[in-house]
């Protein structure tokens, strides 16, 4: 299935970016990889950036680059987000609500993937679910006010990775005690990040609340993504993939999810990310939205289970 790109052979690139001057954004996983690059890209338009991070050392040494670059009224800062942690998420949303007054867009980024053998977060879940899915799930209910206040938006990155595996959500056994798969369990957690975002645009179209939600995809980037959890093959084949050029700069992975978080007149209910060989690079646009994304049952089901497993029900 070929869509027609609406922004030109060249897809759509920060050469189309405003100024934004009086916009704050907020960013997991945005000390290192496409997160990174995402703060860089609004910072350069006047935004701004509040990094949601685990780490703290990695989160001032992110600042201090930036600042390098950007000079020192560059308005940067973090929160301090584990997302494999509610507790955590909890205490960075009520932070960053401390923070700043007014949210134009929170942008989901952060993940894990790839984890070589079952690992389960502080909560009980497994992990890559964890801080996937449930993270997200629950730091986007806790900012949800916030942002709508500003009619503003919530990115999802996902990733191509949502097409593989079961193609379903695994409801008998979430953590996947019987038949781990490291792919597949990554698959399923960016499946779950994925049908959230359009049961929740289903939610806010019910409610007349006025929050745009994207859905996006980074195609294949070299950043962090594949880390010291994953199982030589994998870690080998990505570092083949680098060497060959399959994978793109994390800069370029940026570019969706800083389009979504920004550009005016985008579809909803769509797929975006890069458009070329098997979406790994090329030019920034629509891909195919897969049906399965959007079975209803298994939407409402998804949501039902992650208010309980948060604990956290939706005021919407």
């Amino acid at each position: 299935m070929t869509i027609k790109n609406t922004f030109g052979a060249k897809g759509w690139t920060p050469e189309q970016l405003n100024s934004l001057e009086g916009k704050t954004f907020a960013i997991t996983g945005a000390n290192t990889g496409a997160g990174f690059q995402a703060t860089r890209i609004l910072l350069s338009k006047g935004a701004e950036v509040v990094m949601l991070n685990r780490n703290p050392a990695r989160s001032e040494a992110a600042i201090a680059q930036l600042t390098d670059e950007f000079g020192n009224n560059a308005k940067v800062s973090y929160v301090t987000l584990d997302l494999a942690k509610l507790a955590s998420v909890r205490q960075a949303a009520s932070e960053l609500l401390r923070q700043v007054p007014k949210l134009d867009a929170l942008i989901c980024n952060g993940a894990i993937a790839q984890v070589a053998t079952q690992q389960l977060t502080a909560d009980g879940f497994e992990s890559q679910l964890g801080v996937n899915h449930y993270g997200h799930f629950l730091l986007c209910g806790l900012l949800f006010e916030r942002i709508e206040a500003s009619q503003g938006r919530i990115v999802v990155v996902s990733s191509e990775g949502h097409k593989l595996g079961l193609r379903k959500i695994q409801f008998d056994d979430m953590n996947w005690d019987n038949n781990y798969h490291a792919n597949k369990v990554y698959s399923q957690s960016k499946l779950a990040q994925t049908m959230f975002a359009y049961q929740l645009q289903n939610k806010i179209k019910a409610a007349g609340k006025q929050v745009q939600v994207y859905v996006c995809h980074p195609g294949a980037s070299n950043t962090s993504l594949i880390r010291e959890s994953a199982n030589l093959a994998t870690r080998l084949s990505w570092s083949l993939m680098v060497k060959i050029g399959l994978a793109q700069t994390a800069e370029k992975g940026a570019y969706p999810e800083v389009m979504c978080a920004t550009q005016a007149d985008l579809k909803q209910r769509a797929y975006y990310g890069p458009t070329g060989l098997m979406n790994f690079g090329g030019p920034v646009g629509e891909c195919k939205l897969e049906p399965f994304v959007l079975d209803p049952l298994s939407l409402k089901k998804l949501w039902q289970l992650s208010e309980k497993e948060t604990g956290y029900i939706w005021a919407i």
